[in-house]
């Protein structure tokens, strides 16, 4: 009766080895798979729309840099963008230092 016993008992343990296996890696997966969609595809989204902004600016578009300087293109260039800020000041900037957009900040005001 032990025998029998024991030996009902070892085979689900051999199965449940192998299935604790696959389930060990669960855990890592879902993590990887959060990560992804609340980490790196919004980055990529947002580096996606930021590319296909600059690569859509216009003469005549009011931006912001990065350093915050607010003015408007006035001439643009392969790389570098020509804005206007008060008083008829003129920066030359890098594309790659504008930030966004500025036409309806500016409109309110």
């Amino acid at each position: 009766m032990e025998i029998i016993l024991n030996m009902l008992l070892m085979a689900p343990q051999g199965q449940g080895a192998q299935q604790n296996g696959w389930w060990s890696f669960l855990p890592l997966l879902l993590i990887i798979v959060v990560f992804y969609f609340f980490f790196i595809r919004p980055q990529m989204k947002r580096s996606k729309d930021q590319k296909k902004f600059k690569e859509n600016l216009q003469k005549g578009q009011k931006i912001i840099t990065i350093g915050g300087i607010h003015g408007r293109i006035v001439e643009m260039q392969e790389t570098t963008v020509t804005i206007e800020v008060e008083n008829n000041v003129r920066l030359r900037v890098e594309k790659s230092a504008i930030a966004m957009d500025n036409t309806q900040t500016i409109e309110n005001k």
